[in-house]
Order: structure tokens, then sequence, then C-alpha cells
């Protein structure tokens, strides 16, 4: 009873924190409000003033994530929805996409190997520039643990807002195209969220690049788990 217990309240730990905190980041949408890095930030600090380790963590929660394989059949919606603006921009969607991914998973790769991370934690932070479901499938089929996965891609989705913000003050992008493209290719999910406060066209946009590079990824992750091997 008791392990069922503490499974319940890790449980409504993760969910309480996530709806107790999204408030402050609709009053205050910052990089450092986001639900992404404050709910963990909260669990963390729980998990350690309780002696609780990750491991324990993912056991209790793992239907969390569990959800998110069904959650994969709604990208088809967007690419649906917004047939129209890829058939008008697939050129410049498709060489960010590619460009993108490729520079995501190599620079994973390379900085993983330089800081001396190897076996399933380099392998694991490969796919960490994608939206989480696809994510962790990626993992799984290039030998990494998707559990970590899903924890490099919440750490990418709000690092990749910050420095959408920076580069945002700095890059000319004038283009709605290109401004949504560099929050969707970045910080999937996390920067979709962002560009869509940025407009509607950016949201779109940020939105399709997660996805179809998701998509990419995936259909990519054989060749990878070739390469890697």
């Amino acid at each position: 009873m008791h392990a069922e217990l503490v499974s319940l309240a890790w449980l409504a730990a993760t969910l309480g924190g996530y709806y107790a905190l999204k408030p402050l980041y609709r009053r205050l949408p910052r990089w450092w409000t986001s639900p992404l890095l404050t709910v963990p930030v909260l669990l963390a600090v729980l998990a350690f003033a309780f002696g609780m380790n990750y491991a324990n963590y993912m056991r209790d929660t793992h239907w969390l994530l569990v959800m998110l394989g069904p959650a994969t059949v709604a990208f088809a919606l967007p690419i649906w929805r917004y047939r129209g603006l890829i058939r008008r921009h697939w050129p410049a969607l498709l060489a960010g996409i590619l460009g993108g991914s490729v520079i995501a998973m190599g620079s994973a790769w390379l900085l993983a190997t330089w800081f001396g991370l190897g076996g399933e934690v380099r392998l694991s932070l490969v796919p960490r520039s994608i939206t989480t479901p696809l994510a962790m499938l990626v993992s799984a089929d290039i030998g990494g643990v998707p559990e970590l996965t899903a924890l490099f891609v919440v750490i990418t989705g709000v690092a990749g807002v910050a420095l959408g913000e920076v580069l945002m003050r700095f890059l000319p992008l004038r283009s709605r195209l290109a401004r949504g493209a560099l929050f969707g290719m970045g910080a999937h999910g996390a920067g979709t969220a962002k560009a869509y406060d940025l407009g509607s066209e950016e949201g779109t946009v940020a939105s399709l690049a997660m996805v179809l590079g998701g998509l990419f990824n995936v259909l990519a992750a054989p060749g990878v788990a070739w390469l890697v091997r």
C-alpha cells in the first residue's frame, strides 16, 4: 500500500505542479517561467527532500510517457490542415528540416564525445531536438534510453526557447517562415508555443517544422543507428 501511495503522490505532484505553475507562464511568458522548467525544478526539490531518485520517479509515473504514444497520431492534423502552406514553401521547409536535423544530431553526438559521454547516454542525446514521443521512438531504435531522452528533450526545449529569443534580437529574420522554423526545429513543442506568441503564421510554421522534422528523424533512425554503432 505504501508503494501505491508514493506513486500516486508523485503523479499528483507532477500534474498538480503543472496546472499550478502554468498560470505563471500565462502572466509572464518567459523561458524561465515555462512549466517545462519550473515543474522539473519543483519535482527535483521534492525528490531531493524525500530521497527519491529518477529511476523510481519514472517507474511511478511511466503511464504519463505511455500516453505520449497515442498522441503521435495527432501529428497528422497540422500536416493535413496546412497542406497548402507545405505545397507553397516545401523547398524552404525541406532545406530547414534536413539541415536542422543533421546539425542537431551531429552536434549532440560530437558534444557528447567531446565531454567523454559514451554508451547509452550518448545515444540518448542524439534525438534530443525532436518532440518527445518521436524522440523516444528514435532513441529506442538506435540503442538509447527513451526515458533519458525525454529528459534531454525537455532541457533542449527550454534552452532552445531561451537562445531563440536571443537570436531573434541579432539575426535579421524578417520572414515569418524563418522565425517559425527557427523555434520549431530548435525547440520543438516549447518553441512552437513561443512561436505562436509571435504570430499565428510563425506558430503554424513552427508546428509543421516540429512534426515534419520528427517524422524525418523517425524514418532516418535505422540509418542513424547504423552510423553510430
